[in-house]
């Protein structure tokens, strides 16, 4: 049986469905995902919660041939390093794509998509992923 709290849990990952992390009032630096202390202000670093851009650009990649289990059915798929436009880099699969767009440089908006649906309890997993603009 399915718990009927379920659904809500998923809302409360703000890093996960939102790309929100946060920034450092005292130093202006903004972290993915958000951090508990500044690394530049220690102590003194007073952060915040902050939405990070939807957008940014590819700036390494790699083609996954073989995927861990979970993923394996969805092989082959690009894996990319993504520098948003405020210059913070999340790691991220790349959709809707095809082969010959991704590429250094390519322009990639974060899109909400399906991450799994293998969960003994039946629950589907949603989350962000980017896909190649333009």
């Amino acid at each position: 049986m399915v718990d009927a709290a379920l659904p809500l849990m998923w809302r409360n990952y703000a890093q996960r469905y939102n790309l929100e992390g946060n920034k450092c009032t005292t130093c202006g630096a903004e972290y993915f995902p958000a951090r508990a202390i500044c690394p530049n202000c220690r102590r003194k670093g007073k952060l915040v919660p902050k939405q990070m851009p939807r957008e940014g650009k590819i700036i390494s990649f790699t083609e996954v041939f073989v995927g861990p289990e979970g993923f394996d059915t969805e092989t082959p798929y690009f894996l990319a390093l993504i520098e948003l436009s405020n210059k913070v880099k999340v790691l991220s699969q790349l959709v809707d794509r095809e082969k010959e767009k991704v590429k250094f440089g390519a322009k990639v908006e974060k899109v909400f998509r399906k991450i799994s649906d293998n969960d003994p309890e039946g629950a589907i997993a949603y989350g962000y992923k980017f896909k190649v603009v333009g």
